[in-house]
């Protein structure tokens, strides 16, 4: 095999055509931030997630909790449900954060259709139901996930659903020095 096809042409190192295809990726770059600067980011997240088939972005999970005590085969709710309901009351002062529940089953059944699935949904629903009527989060902040096997209860997952800009403008300006220079 000869090497001479690898060689590059005379007066031209191969390294500026690699220096070229990095500025102009780089020039690339720049336009694409200065044309999207003043549109709307969550739509721009949306399209390109839709162009490439993506599944919605999901709430970044930050703490998980577990409502356990469920009686076998039943969904009504064990009697202690307080450290539950205030770990949620808790963590759902923060209007950014979303509470996801999943149903799980150790095995058992719901008696009446003989599927563990509608048995763990069951257990999840009287949860959420728990968490609304307490006012521990609202409803609309609250959703499912599909149901678990292994241990015997509800899982309850908080994830961050916020948006990153608006805790910039939350945040406090650089405070300026009375000779005009920024500190």
């Amino acid at each position: 095999m000869s090497m001479a096809r690898f060689e590059a042409p005379p007066g031209r190192p191969l390294w500026l055509t690699t220096l070229a295809d990095l500025a102009l990726l780089l020039v690339g770059f720049f336009v694409f931030l200065q044309a999207t600067q003043r549109l709307d980011g969550p739509a721009i997240a949306a399209g390109i997630r839709a162009g490439f088939d993506a599944a919605p972005v999901a709430p970044m999970p930050v703490d998980f909790g577990m409502v356990g005590g469920f009686a076998p085969g039943s969904a009504a709710l064990p009697a202690d449900t307080a450290q539950a309901v205030a770990f949620v009351t808790s963590a759902a002062r923060d209007p950014r954060v979303a509470v996801t529940l999943a149903g799980a089953t150790d095995g058992d059944v719901d008696a009446a259709t003989g599927s563990a699935a509608i048995l763990a949904t069951d257990r999840a629903r009287a949860v959420a139901a728990l968490l609304v009527m307490r006012g521990a989060a609202p409803a609309d902040r609250i959703g499912f996930a599909a149901p678990r096997t292994g241990q015997r209860g509800v899982h309850i997952d908080l994830g961050y659903a916020g948006d990153r800009q608006a805790v910039a403008v939350r945040q406090a300006p650089v405070a300026a020095d009375p000779n005009g220079v920024s500190r």
